[in-house]
């Protein structure tokens, strides 16, 4: 498996993990202690799966933007939907 392919990998995984605890944030108060815990929370499964795979520290930052895109979206999926 190639490189690239293990990255996306461990960005579609960082996604679709950070989904349910953006739905999971986006019902709890600012900066509480829980709110802190749904964010960083799911890194201590991305770190072991990313060692896993073998990527190297070059791909960290798409998988950063790749969590906060599955952090807003979950946060998204949470509220209603604006009737216009």
């Amino acid at each position: 498996m190639t490189p690239g392919i293990r990255a996306l990998i461990v960005a579609a995984a960082t996604f679709l993990l950070n989904l349910p605890f953006g739905v999971w944030r986006a019902g709890l108060r600012k900066f509480s202690f829980l709110w802190v815990v749904a964010i960083h929370f799911p890194v201590l499964f991305i770190i072991p799966l990313r060692r896993m795979l073998d990527v190297n520290h070059g791909w960290i930052p798409l998988f950063i933007t790749v969590a906060v895109g599955g952090q807003i979206l979950g946060g998204r999926l949470r509220r209603p939907p604006v009737v216009t």
